[in-house]
């Protein structure tokens, strides 16, 4: 027999095995099996469902530290961003009780300034030598009225 062929048939018969190990694995075809094989294969089992655990364990560990750090940065990104805003709001304070537009007292810029509305004055007392007249002298004019309805 040919050493290729001898190989072959050593493959063939691995992969058979490890078919046959799977669907124990699996949980099929277990009607054939001891109860001391049927022992060791829950004990298999048990040490892969442990290692699973434990990848998986590790796994969710490592996310918890990243989204702790995360965490971190963006409450200090926050406070940063706080600062920021509680300056600008200061700030803005200042603008909003000094309009842009403002009339100056020569003395202190910020002292306020004190504006009352009042009647106001008659420059003379004459009366207009000619007053205009208002209104329609003409009779065509009265009868225009007369002829609007209101």
């Amino acid at each position: 027999m040919p050493n290729h062929e001898r190989e072959a048939a050593s493959l063939r018969q691995q992969l058979q095995h490890l078919q046959e190990c799977h669907r124990k694995l699996m949980g099929e075809e277990l009607s054939g099996l001891g109860v001391q094989e049927l022992q060791n294969l829950e004990n298999q089992l048990e040490m892969s469902l442990k290692g699973v655990r434990m990848k998986k364990g590790n796994l969710i560990h490592q996310e918890n530290v990243e989204l702790y750090k995360k965490m971190e940065f963006l409450q200090k990104e926050n406070a940063e961003l706080k600062k920021v805003y509680e300056a600008r709001s200061t700030n803005g304070e200042n603008a909003a009780s000094n309009p842009p537009y403002t009339i100056g007292n020569g003395y202190d810029l910020l002292a306020p300034i004190s504006l009352q509305l009042s009647q106001p004055e008659t420059q003379y007392t004459e009366p207009p030598a000619k007053a205009m007249k208002l209104g329609c002298n003409n009779k065509n004019c009265s009868r225009i009225v007369d002829d609007y309805h209101f």
